[in-house]
């Protein structure tokens, strides 16, 4: 049995995310069946390879190179142009892995790795909190970042600073917000604590902001991990919904003559400018249009990464989470593309797949009830693989690699000091019909 979420994915996504009303689905692609051992046949084949032992984390199958896929009667078959390294659909709620390519492939993630940013340290800074910009706050923003217009010897909102994380991909808000949290060392500490803490096992924190670092890794299942998450957090959700929002600028210069304006907190009055979000399904681009159903992730780009992509969207009271990571397409916005295509297909098959993983829920839950041996654990004969025999023998999660603990419906579970009945879904308050702006 899979494990459900906390609280309803659905009920938030029609109350805080942006549903594009004209929004045009993307067109559906002409699909290929996948081969007897699960492999597609398309344009990565000359990508690198990825390695011969993976994680087993969220199931066996999610361990194996190559696409992974259990197709039942009447399933659609998988997008022919997908060449992403690595990629996974996952139903968010039950965390059911519907399908996956290399899911823990340890990839470069590039501002994919903000959600982790955020969902760690989110939760600690008031967003109504007003903090001054020194200079050394901005001195480690690496060279070529994407930049929201942070200034030194200015002061910015908390919620200023998060708007230009999601939406800009601001790597000069995340240094300042950084700083804000105890600086950029303590930070990366506590991002890595809270990976590990949601068993994203293929992570490795070395810079906050996703910019390329050596050895700085994550994979598409942990970024999907990571993605829940930070889901389960309205403020996360309604960032990483927000289309377009005003940003400070520079304090207004005065005509001659006159007085400095002040505001009605006394500080000088200040531009400001809008800001749009990064992310195409949201806002759409030359070569794709918005997705129906759209209310988040977050995307990434840099030069050892590719172009990679978390997505979520809500479609007949189903939520699906999509990773790709580093398409190797020729194809314009070949991430959004691929992700369109494999958010198509996920919405299509659900229910005419036999999951091949799951979602696997943080270390701290616990349950009193033994795990069903034909949680995804379970090979596709239904024998339980080793992690689950461990899981079910322990009662718990071990949380070493290739352990997943399925949790059981209708108990109660401890998760980061509160308790939930697990068979409630994850509020996630009303993504879908509120344009949201800063």
């Amino acid at each position: 049995m899979l494990t459900p979420c906390t609280f309803s994915i659905v009920s938030a996504l029609k109350k805080t995310a942006l549903t594009v009303s004209a929004a045009a689905l993307l067109p559906v692609m002409i699909a290929v069946p996948a081969s007897a051992d699960g492999k597609i046949d398309g344009p990565d084949n000359n990508q690198p390879k990825p390695p011969v032992s993976m994680s087993t984390v969220g199931g066996a199958k999610l361990g194996r190179a190559g696409t992974q896929v259990n197709l039942g009667a009447g399933a659609p078959v998988l997008p022919k142009q997908l060449s992403g390294r690595s990629w996974i659909v996952a139903d968010a709620e039950s965390g059911a892995v519907l399908a996956s390519h290399n899911a823990h492939w340890r990839l470069p993630p590039a501002s994919t790795l903000k959600m982790l940013f955020a969902d760690t340290v989110l939760p600690k800074l008031p967003k109504n909190k007003v903090y001054k910009v020194a200079p050394t706050d901005l001195a480690g923003v690496g060279a070529g970042s994407s930049l929201v217009g942070v200034k030194e010897n200015l002061t910015y909102s908390v919620h200023d600073l998060w708007l230009g994380v999601f939406l800009r991909s601001g790597n000069d808000a995340v240094h300042v917000l950084s700083e804000m949290n105890g600086g950029v060392p303590k930070t990366v500490k506590d991002m890595q604590k809270h990976a590990e803490e949601l068993q994203a096992l293929d992570t490795h924190v070395v810079s906050p902001d996703g910019y390329d670092e050596k050895n700085q890794v994550s994979s598409a299942y942990d970024l999907t991990l990571i993605a829940r998450s930070g889901l389960q957090k309205k403020d996360f959700r309604e960032y990483c919904s927000t289309v377009t929002a005003k940003f400070p600028g520079d304090v207004q210069k005065p005509k001659e003559g006159e007085k400095v304006e002040k505001d009605k907190n006394g500080q000088p009055k200040r531009d400001s400018f809008e800001i749009q979000n990064t992310n195409r399904l949201l806002t759409g681009a030359p070569g794709v249009q918005t997705y129906k159903g759209i209310a988040g992730v977050k995307n990434g780009n840099t030069t050892h990464a590719g172009a990679t992509f978390t997505g979520v969207a809500e479609r007949d009271g189903r939520v699906l989470l999509v990773t790709v990571m580093n398409p190797s397409s020729t194809e314009g916005q070949a991430v959004y593309q691929e992700t369109a295509r494999l958010l198509d297909w996920g919405f299509s098959a659900a229910g005419k797949v036999t999951p091949v993983g799951e979602l696997v829920p943080p270390k701290s839950a616990r349950t009193n009830a033994s795990p069903s041996p034909s949680a995804v654990g379970a090979d596709s004969a239904g024998t339980a693989s080793e992690p689950a025999k461990l899981a079910a023998a322990n009662g718990e999660g071990t949380g070493g690699v290739g352990t997943a603990l399925a949790l059981v419906g209708g108990v109660l579970v401890v998760l980061g000091g509160a308790v939930f009945l697990i068979n409630r879904r994850w509020p996630l308050p009303d993504l879908v019909r509120r344009r949201p702006r800063g």
